[in-house]
């Protein structure tokens, strides 16, 4: 029996800024989450944040060194705050990470396996970064993965494109929100 979750990767204030010319993938991820509401499937949040003093960050790290340096991205800046588009409701958790995969230094973990999840839907920004990332370490964790297409965005489209039709169908399946909708009723008329 699968038990999935979906995952709502770095769809915070200041990431989803910078992708504000793409309404429709916002619109792909708040459809995602209300569904998965709805089919009472669990919504994690994912963030990426660091803390003050950013002791978590080193100085070899290309990506990370430039915000320690420059500052902001700490856990209380208003950029690590989940977009308002797809705000948490009902206690669900956000998972702060602090590297690239969902997986790197949080706790999502805990809480995957807390609630006997197996499958993960993923969605987030940017796709080359957290859904790459967290793709791949999931597949060596032995979950079973889901990507939603369109309920995820890539400052480059066609790295966007070459991820979904060539990389990430190695290891998950790849489908639109409205496929996967599809796809959750069907299996709910043939439990019933």
């Amino acid at each position: 029996m699968n038990k999935p979750a979906l995952l709502v990767m770095d769809m915070q204030n200041g990431i989803v800024a910078r992708f504000q010319d793409n309404p429709e993938m916002l619109r792909a991820v708040q459809k995602a989450a209300e569904t998965a509401r709805q089919y009472n499937i669990p919504v994690v949040f994912v963030r990426v944040a660091f803390n003050e003093g950013y002791p978590e960050v080193s100085a070899r790290n290309k990506a990370f060194s430039q915000i320690a340096q420059f500052g902001g991205m700490t856990v209380s800046d208003h950029a690590t705050q989940i977009h308002e588009s797809v705000r948490p409701t009902n206690g669900e958790p956000i998972v702060t990470k602090y590297r690239v995969s969902a997986f790197a230094g949080s706790n999502l973990e805990v809480i995957l396996r807390a609630k006997q999840i197996d499958t993960l839907i993923l969605t987030g920004i940017a796709t080359s970064g957290v859904v790459l990332s967290t793709l791949r370490e999931a597949a060596d964790k032995d979950f079973a993965i889901k990507v939603l297409s369109d309920a995820c965005a890539d400052a480059d489209p066609e790295v966007h494109r070459v991820l979904m039709e060539k990389v990430f169908p190695r290891q998950a399946d790849v489908l639109t929100v409205d496929n996967w909708i599809d796809d959750l009723s069907l299996n709910t008329q043939e439990t019933v």
